[in-house]
């Protein structure tokens, strides 16, 4: 998850991530999910609890999710269980007793391993947006973000030194000491970005280009919140690096007062993609109740909500996006791409090749 809060996501102004994980304490809770439910919204048979494990950086308006249990007749605990690699990790370990009902916040990094292990059950909501695509007939796309390399306009514009646009071009001596990304280890859009160049160089090629973003000077940090807000210097926090990974959305958070520009600059050639999908979980106590919620989670107002709640693009591409993000945020147009059936195959792989070029 920008996402911008937690371990991928969070807003870029301070007092907004503090807004965002206070609402995700708000309906953070521990307990598995339990009996009732009904299958729609506005059912007035349905009741119980439906429990929704997602990743840290949940923070939908409590509004819409008071709205859904007004007309559902559920009511709706949210357990937190990390970022979207601790998330299914933990989905896995539990799938004989499941931590819940429903889940969000499962990404295409993570999908594959989701599936092989058989913690879902198969649902397609009737309203799956058009275009939107499901994975394995049980997880379904309800946001997504492309995780790229972003630019403190204003240093470069100060340096009198060109912003650079592709991946090859952080490697250039001219960029050295200049860039901060995130480790792959312990960081979702660490993972994507290290997907990008596998994207882009290949299985055979991306050690190489991250031997040479070493000799250049890229410093790698645990999170996303130490790249950008301990690191980067379009933060306003005293980082010195001008170059930061970060996420397509990030500029339209760095608006100036007057809305006429933003500071930063997303490199829309460095991007890869991240899908965020929900699920009903297998075995759960409430599989009508999960169902619903994730019928919830691809309306108008939730799907609307997203950009300025959890800082993601909606899967359904006919909802209209705030101004700032129609002039800050567009999306990359050829984001790089890896299978999801190789991002299973090799992602362990991939991971300790990359520690052993780039960590040692």
């Amino acid at each position: 998850m920008l996402r911008l809060s937690g371990a991928h996501r969070g807003t870029i102004h301070a007092g907004a991530v503090a807004g965002a994980l206070a609402a995700a304490l708000l309906f953070a809770g521990c307990t598995g999910g339990s009996g009732g439910g009904g299958a729609e919204a506005g059912d007035p048979t349905a009741s119980g609890k439906v429990t929704l494990v997602t990743h840290d950086s949940w923070a939908l308006d409590e509004k819409l999710v008071d709205r859904f249990e007004e007309e559902s007749g559920l009511t709706v605990e949210v357990s937190a269980a990390g970022d979207a690699g601790t998330l299914v990790n933990q989905l896995v370990l539990t799938k004989d007793a499941p931590l819940g009902d429903a889940v969000f916040g499962i990404d295409n990094t993570f999908a594959s391993r989701a599936l092989e292990a058989g913690v879902l059950e198969e649902y397609t909501p009737a309203d799956l947006p058009e275009g939107a695509e499901q994975l394995g007939g049980a997880l379904t796309p309800v946001d997504q973000g492309d995780v790229c390399v972003n630019a403190d306009q204003a240093w470069f514009e100060e340096s009198g030194l060109e912003v650079p646009t592709t991946l090859e071009d952080l490697a250039d001596p001219q960029y050295r000491d200049l860039l901060v990304v995130t480790n792959p280890a312990t960081s979702s859009p660490g993972l994507a970005f290290l997907l990008a160049t596998i994207g882009a160089f290949g299985e055979d090629g991306f050690e190489d280009y991250w031997a040479s973003l070493v000799d250049n000077g890229v410093k790698v940090a645990d999170s996303w919140e130490d790249a950008y807000y301990v690191d980067f210097s379009g933060a306003g926090e005293g980082g010195e690096r001008p170059l930061a990974l970060s996420y397509a959305t990030s500029p339209a958070f760095t608006v100036s007062e007057d809305g006429s520009e933003s500071t930063t600059s997303a490199l829309l050639e460095t991007c890869f993609r991240q899908v965020e999908y929900a699920g009903v979980l297998a075995g759960s106590d409430n599989p009508e109740g999960a169902r619903a919620l994730v019928d919830f989670l691809l309306t108008q107002d939730v799907q609307a909500a997203l950009p300025e709640s959890m800082y993601m693009y909606p899967a359904d591409s006919s909802v209209q996006l705030p101004e700032d993000w129609q002039k800050f945020a567009p999306q990359a147009e050829a984001p790089f791409e890896v299978d999801p059936a190789d991002v299973s195959e090799h992602r362990d792989e991939w991971i300790e090749r990359w520690t052993a070029t780039v960590v040692g």
